[in-house]
């Protein structure tokens, strides 16, 4: 399969997009860490500021080990971030803070995405380590009913990165407006390197939605060709 021509000229594009994602992502980040806040707020003040301001009740903010690990927890109702940005006082920590403080605001007010895209996290374990197997089988001793069980796993995955798109733009955009409305964030070079930081981060779920994408192609074009 990773010697397939077919594979290779369809998913080296968006592996070289997610490279460059990925990339940017950090450097913009690294970027921002230099530029301070006038509120002079960590990322951990600004997340918990937006937590309060917007009156949600046990909404837990926690330090969480490693480089951009920053996350929400819908089951603990926990925000998670990292060294950088529970620490940091700059655009990008308060910026990746706000964020994650964007998805409890979705979840407190029932956001659709979100709760789908969390009830299908098991379902997209499972196609992630059971998709490879049937599909390069069935490709091998040619049994179409192998190849699609594998296409019918991988799409979990694809449909769970099609949920989460419009999740995380949405937790950007929360996040920009509760920033500006709580003047957290109160001067124009701020505000842009907050949209800077987010855009950057966005492009790499795209990126990801991408790879997947031409993926299943590939793996539905091989099982057409099997029938």
């Amino acid at each position: 399969m990773f010697f397939d021509p077919l594979y290779l000229l369809l998913t080296a594009p968006a592996l070289i997009f997610s490279i460059w994602a990925q990339f940017r992502v950090k450097s913009t980040f690294h970027r921002f860490e230099r530029v301070g806040l006038r509120s002079g707020m960590t990322g951990a003040d600004a997340a918990r500021a937006i937590v309060s301001a917007s009156g949600l009740q046990g909404v837990t903010v926690e330090r969480h080990a490693g480089f951009l690990s920053d996350h929400y927890d819908p089951r603990s109702k926990s925000l998670r971030l990292s060294p950088a940005v529970f620490d940091g006082r700059s655009v990008s920590a308060v910026a990746v803070a706000a964020h994650e403080a964007g998805h409890s605001l979705q979840d407190a007010h029932g956001y659709a995405p979100l709760v789908l895209r969390s009830k299908l996290v098991p379902v997209t374990q499972i196609g992630q380590q059971l998709w490879f197997f049937p599909f390069v089988l069935g490709l091998a001793m040619n049994i179409s009913g192998l190849i699609w069980v594998g296409i019918i796993a991988f799409s979990a995955v694809v449909l769970f990165q099609l949920v989460t798109l419009p999740t995380e733009y949405d937790a950007s955009n929360r996040a920009k407006a509760v920033l500006a409305s709580s003047g957290i964030v109160t001067t124009q070079e701020e505000a842009q390197g907050v949209e800077k930081v987010l855009g950057a981060a966005a492009l790499t779920y795209v990126a990801a939605l991408v790879a997947s994408l031409l993926q299943l192609l590939y793996m539905l074009m091989r099982a057409r060709e099997r029938n």
